[in-house]
């Protein structure tokens, strides 16, 4: 056997690589949750707690395995590959498939944490067979590295093995090295303490769990496009995940023989082509019925917005400001975007802002005549503070005396409590509100607010240009809700506070 400083060397090497590998496996799950169900902060919450827990009871089950600690380290390390590894991909297939998420993640976050909790008695005592010394000294040294490692596999996660592998190859990437980890310490430094049956066997199912991952690294490609496709109707023409979302596109001949393109932006539909005008005629033109020189847009990277916006010749600037450079990329260049927002991007009146529109708004460069908010629904905790008090009163900031901004809301008759509370968080910022509804037929019946500074609402709606799907009279008709559609003192929305993302969890799942 090798000295007993090299021995005690790898082994503390050992728990760097798997403290890493452990701490991968717990991002993913909360990663994923976030991509498939929003909501980082719950999603966040039950996976950490639920492995934290299963830990200490792996360490307990551990105790028992503590005479054959070598053979028994390598064990779990073998598991933990394999269900770590494959993780991911099994709970994306449960979403896809069988539509159960919430379930299938506390299973796996329980499993691999109690795996991950019993690596620590087990390699306690090897650390003591290495060398045997005080208790506290033991612990100091394994947390040490375990605590370092966590470090590293914190780091890697988002801006090695995410951006480069991609969620599922980059767990299976982890998996392989969890397994070689295991089995080379217990090969090289502790082979004398194993019996021969169970290093041979302990190699051999190392080979096939590392062939195994190899063989899933593969066909991982194929396996995310048809999970992908099996949670869309149509099938998808076009697809990237880019570090602030997933955006698809999909194709499909509509009921009325016409191209029916949809975008979905992590999963949720942003538009259909077939009546999509429909929203962004009301999303846009009862704004512009006053002054409208200089226009905001917050959001609306597809384009459409501005395309309304450009019908009228005395607007002689248009500010957007998007998140995502790779929306912006996709709007300007695709045949079928181009085609809808009939090339809005190369109007010489069109700024574009890649940035965040909160903190853009903390430093906006001037006034504008008019303010359009066309942003994901939040059912994220991202998009939450851009439906709260501090962002709507950033938003009345940027606002010249007598001017606008209209807010998409969401359903007032699906979601009605988070409509009205985007009523009341607009209100208790400053501003006049008119709230109104219309039928988008892909959406639903589908709600507006328009608003304004002052000490009266904004006035009587109206379009100042001839429109498909609304006239004064339907606009009249558009800000009559019944009495069953409006909520009783609707909560306000702040950073601290983000009602509006406790809503919608309660009235769109």
């Amino acid at each position: 056997m090798p000295t007993h400083r090299l021995a005690r060397a790898a082994l503390l090497a050992t728990v760097f690589v798997c403290a890493a590998c452990g701490l991968v496996y717990e991002l993913s799950l909360v990663t994923l949750g976030s991509y498939l169900i929003g909501d980082t902060a719950a999603q966040a919450s039950i996976t950490l707690s639920v492995m934290v827990c299963a830990m200490g009871v792996g360490a307990l089950i551990a105790k028992p395995l503590r005479p054959h600690a070598a053979a028994a380290f390598v064990a779990v390390e073998l598991a933990l590959a394999v269900i770590g590894g494959l993780s991911v991909a099994a709970l994306y297939a449960s979403y896809a498939w069988l539509n159960v998420y919430t379930a299938a993640l506390v299973v796996a976050a329980a499993v691999i944490g109690m795996l991950v909790g019993a690596e620590i008695p087990l390699l306690m005592e090897l650390l003591q067979q290495v060398r045997k010394q005080e208790a506290s000294s033991a612990v100091a040294d394994l947390f040490a590295a375990d605590y370092v490692g966590a470090l590293l596999g914190g780091l890697a996660f988002p801006f090695l093995l995410l951006p480069v592998f991609g969620q599922i190859r980059g767990s299976l990437v982890v998996g392989v090295v969890n397994a070689i980890a295991g089995l080379a310490l217990a090969f090289f430094f502790f082979r004398d303490r194993m019996t021969r049956a169970a290093r041979h066997t302990l190699i051999a199912t190392t080979a096939v769990v590392a062939c195994g991952l190899s063989g899933a690294y593969l066909y991982a490609d194929r396996f995310e496009a048809t999970a992908q496709q099996a949670l869309f109707a149509h099938p998808i023409v076009w697809q990237t995940r880019t570090p602030y979302q997933q955006i698809v596109l999909t194709e499909s001949f509509s009921p009325f023989a016409t191209t029916d393109t949809r975008l979905f932006l992590n999963g949720g539909l942003q538009f259909s082509s077939v009546d999509e005008y429909r929203y962004h005629e009301a999303l846009v033109h009862p704004v512009l019925a006053g002054t409208r020189r200089s226009v905001l847009v917050l959001g609306g990277g597809d384009g459409l917005a501005l395309r309304e916006i450009l019908r009228y010749p005395d607007v002689e600037q248009v500010t957007l400001v998007e998140l995502d450079p790779a929306m912006i990329e996709l709007a300007r260049t695709d045949d079928r975007l181009t085609e809808l927002n009939r090339n809005a991007f190369d109007d010489p009146r069109v700024r574009v802002v890649n940035a965040d529109a909160f903190n853009w708004l903390r430093g906006a460069p001037g006034l504008f005549d008019a303010v359009i908010v066309d942003l994901p629904d939040p059912d994220q905790t991202s998009v939450a503070k851009l439906y709260s008090q501090e962002f709507y009163a950033m938003t009345a900031s940027v606002l010249t005396p007598g001017a606008r901004v209209v807010v998409q809301s969401g359903s007032p008759f699906f979601a009605p409590r988070s409509f009205w509370t985007i009523d009341a968080t607009l209100r208790a910022a400053g501003l006049r509100t008119t709230p109104f509804h219309v039928d988008v037929p892909s959406f639903g019946d589908w709600g507006f607010i328009l608003a304004a500074v002052g000490e009266r609402p904004p006035a009587t709606l109206r379009s100042p240009a001839p429109l498909r799907s609304l006239d004064d009279t339907t606009l009249a008709a558009a800000t009559v809700f019944p009495p069953d559609r409006r909520a009783q003192d609707p909560a306000v929305s702040t950073l601290m506070h983000p009602v509006i993302l406790d809503l919608q969890r309660q009235e769109w799942r």
